[in-house]
């Protein structure tokens, strides 16, 4: 009886390991070696000629998949437009009027789908790639994306809301919302170092620089010549001194008080991560290889595969 035991136990803890590795495993780097063996260098060739025309939109691509996969994970829910069936999140605070990039990936699935000979990359793969080579086209790391999401058919503007870090968030929330996430703290101040590019609207910033005692004086009397009191929402400021190169410049940043947004100067406000901010911001080295590896981890976060989801024709509208 007692070796019966122990042999179901065994074979329970066996199915389960199985389970799990099965399950996160299901994404895989060569999913689309045979279906779209051109699929990935489509996706590279359309993101670097739309970096090289706009710098900014290297920032604006990785932005939007690190909105989609916070939400209800990486399922391409951020692309869906207004419809009757659809609360789109494109209409959620975090995003109306500020997340950017949608065209590119109209044009990235044109390509890809006219590579393939039809629709097989979803448009959450799209995402996933284009981040990564936005990264690597602004001198970031790269690294092997794993692949054969599928697309969400829903969308969540209320979701949207509640799951995307808010810019005047204190350290305390942007922890507990990354770990709601499956996110610890090291993959919070790593992923936060994507701000090393790209641009913050005013409305995002301006309590930090009025209210907040945690700001370089003559660096915060700088920035309210662009962000006044009272109007001059959508004026743009740099999220560190470098913002069109991918570097840990936004961590030096963060050491000299000059963080943009009040969530940022949270990672260097004598908290838990503070060490973590002051190893990054001299040795870029180590940042790039732990952004590589915590943008896959937050690429796996809740993926449909299998049956679940579809492949979009459009990835603005479910088929």
């Amino acid at each position: 009886m007692a070796s019966y035991k122990h042999f179901s136990v065994f074979l329970y803890a066996f199915v389960f390991a199985a389970v799990v590795s099965t399950a996160y495993s299901s994404l895989s780097p060569d999913y689309y070696d045979y279906s779209c063996p051109n699929a990935l260098s489509s996706i590279r060739s359309v993101v670097e000629a739309a970096v090289q025309k706009e710098q900014r939109m290297g920032a604006s691509l990785l932005r939007l998949h690190f909105h989609d996969c916070f939400v209800n994970g990486c399922d391409g829910s951020i692309l869906l437009d207004p419809s009757p069936s659809i609360d789109s999140e494109k209409n959620a605070l975090p995003n109306f009027q500020s997340i950017r990039g949608f065209e590119v990936v109209d044009e990235i699935k044109q390509a890809v789908d006219e590579a393939c000979g039809k629709p097989v990359v979803s448009c959450a793969d799209i995402l996933a790639v284009a981040a990564r080579d936005s990264v690597v086209a602004l001198g970031g790391p790269t690294w092997e994306v794993r692949l054969g999401r599928r697309d969400s058919t829903t969308a969540s503007r209320e979701a949207a809301n509640a799951n995307i870090p808010a810019p005047f968030f204190s350290l305390s929330e942007l922890i507990s919302n990354f770990k709601s996430h499956g996110l610890n703290e090291k993959d919070l101040v790593v992923l936060s170092g994507g701000h090393t590019i790209g641009y913050a609207r005013c409305a995002t910033f301006r309590d930090h620089i009025y209210d907040d005692s945690n700001i370089n004086q003559r660096f915060g009397k700088e920035l309210k010549y662009i962000c006044p009191k009272k109007g001059g929402d959508f004026n743009l400021a740099p999220l560190d001194r470098t913002a069109a190169q991918f570097d840990s410049v936004y961590f030096s940043d963060l050491i000299h008080r000059k963080g943009i947004l009040h969530s940022d100067q949270e990672l260097f406000n004598g908290g838990s991560t503070d060490a973590l901010v002051k190893r990054y911001s001299y040795n870029s080295k180590a940042f790039h290889k732990d952004f590589a590896k915590s943008m896959i981890k937050m690429g796996n976060i809740k993926p449909l595969t299998g049956s679940k989801g579809e492949v979009r024709l459009n990835c603005r509208t479910v088929n």
